[in-house]
């Protein structure tokens, strides 16, 4: 991720004037019924947006805006302003911005930790669930800052906004703000960009909206710690007649077998499944997490060389395992040679997935794997073929891998998306994420060994 210090001159507006005034940019298409804004912090929406928010409730376009942090975290060594202060104020602002650019009611606010928002993924794709919900047949247009603009707040709202917008067929635009600071024309995806012109009275309810977010426009005080987050070469780049947004990424593609037989070509154990402790290890609490002693029949997606497969089948009837690799089953088929309630299978999910009915379905280390359609289609999938009182257990690593279309913390929020399933057991480290869902009216293991109602 980019690093930056909002104190630093950055980059002159007029080097953005050459740049915009080079290119002939398409414009954002605004034929909607509903706008929602997801704006990581108050401010957000203004800086990247109020322009197009103006135009559109001129309009009459329904507005809704959405502040996932109070902004609390905008002055850490304020000698004059505690965070609870700063984040009431912050509130206050962006409740005046909105009316600044004619939206009816005020904001929404989630009120997770500013700064902290990668640990409640989850929690920001639920309110989005909710505002598209509400939205019912309306035509929307989401809106979000973008997560390339070098702050990690914007990354994860971002990515959540994307990724929800994605898996419902919801039209998304990303705005940058600190990219103008930092950046140069090299670094914007021009062939994503789509231009907002802004007439006199947008930019008019633009600015008003700026001046609204005092707090961060000047000083708090005189004091050191207090200076303004938004300096006035930075405030030149948000007086433009336009407003440039992204559209989303191209879809990534899921991760083929090329790059699994690679692996395999190249090691005996590319995870290390045999031969770390950490592998060992994870197991022994997925295992445990499983909340009844023993299944009926059991689907594994991606066993890859089998190491879990052995210990499934010690609690099962009988285990169906696939994998997209040829080369990974050879070694799962050496591995588990002579266990009868064992079949391996060679499939490319969720093309191939499997029919009948499981009363447990294991999704470890595989999901990260699968674009946004295949992820959605497999979790479907998995959902619609367990048996009415069966489970679904998913792991996965939760560090970034540059080749992996997604993160493990997006598969568990695309999870606990999926209508018609209530988690029984979450399980969370630094380093992995693990969970197991139930159809709705599932039990706890204590209820259903009748030891509470």
């Amino acid at each position: 991720m980019v690093s930056f210090d909002h104190r630093d001159p950055g980059t002159d507006e007029s080097v953005w004037t050459t740049a915009l005034a080079a290119r002939d940019l398409p414009t954002l298409d605004l034929d909607v019924d509903r706008v929602i804004v997801v704006a990581a912090h108050p401010d957000d929406e203004s800086l990247g947006a109020a322009g197009l928010l103006a135009s559109a409730t001129a309009r009459g376009i329904h507005v809704e805006i959405v502040v996932v942090t109070d902004g609390e975290g905008s002055h850490p060594d304020s000698p004059t302003h505690s965070p609870a202060t700063l984040g009431l104020m912050r509130r206050r602002e962006v409740t005046a911005a909105a009316e600044a650019v004619g939206v009816s009611h005020a904001p929404r606010f989630v009120g997770l930790p500013d700064g902290g928002t990668d640990a409640h993924r989850e929690r920001i794709a639920a309110e989005l669930h909710e505002e598209l919900d509400r939205a019912g047949d309306d035509r929307v247009l989401v809106l979000s800052p973008w997560r390339g603009d070098g702050h990690r707040d914007h990354r994860v709202v971002g990515d959540v906004v994307e990724e929800v917008c994605a898996g419902r067929g919801v039209r998304s635009r990303a705005f940058p703000i600190w990219l103008w600071h930092w950046g140069s024309p090299g670094d914007v995806p021009w062939d994503r960009a789509e231009r907002v012109a802004l007439d006199d009275e947008a930019r008019d309810a633009k600015a008003r909206a700026l001046r609204a977010h005092e707090s961060q426009l000047s000083a708090l005080s005189a004091a050191p710690g207090d200076e303004a987050m938004i300096h006035e070469r930075m405030h030149a780049h948000f007086r433009r007649d336009q407003e440039v947004l992204f559209a989303p990424d191209a879809p990534a593609a899921s991760v083929g077998s090329e790059y699994f037989d690679g692996m395999y070509a190249r090691h005996d154990d590319p995870w290390g499944f045999d031969s770390r402790w950490y592998e060992q290890r994870k197991r022994d609490v997925l295992l445990a997490a499983l909340p009844r002693r023993r299944y009926g029949s059991v689907f594994e997606a991606g066993c890859s060389t089998g190491a879990l497969t052995a210990r499934l089948a010690e609690r099962c009837d009988r285990v169906l395992a696939v994998d997209l690799s040829s080369a990974a089953l050879e070694r799962a088929a050496r591995r588990l040679a002579g266990r009868s309630n064992i079949e391996l299978r060679v499939a490319s999910l969720p093309a191939e997935w499997p029919g009948g009915a499981f009363d447990l379905v294991v999704l470890s280390e595989v999901a990260y794997y699968w674009n946004d359609a295949d992820l959605t289609a497999v979790l479907l999938a998995a959902a619609a073929v367990l048996e009415p009182e069966g489970h679904l257990v998913a792991c996965h690593w939760r560090h970034p891998v540059a080749e992996y279309p997604r993160s493990g913390d997006s598969v568990h929020a695309a999870l606990a998306a999926v209508p018609g399933l209530v988690r029984l057991v979450r399980h969370e480290e630094d380093d992995f994420v693990l969970e197991v869902y139930g159809r709705s009216g599932a039990r706890s293991v204590a209820a259903e060994a009748g030891l509470v109602p």
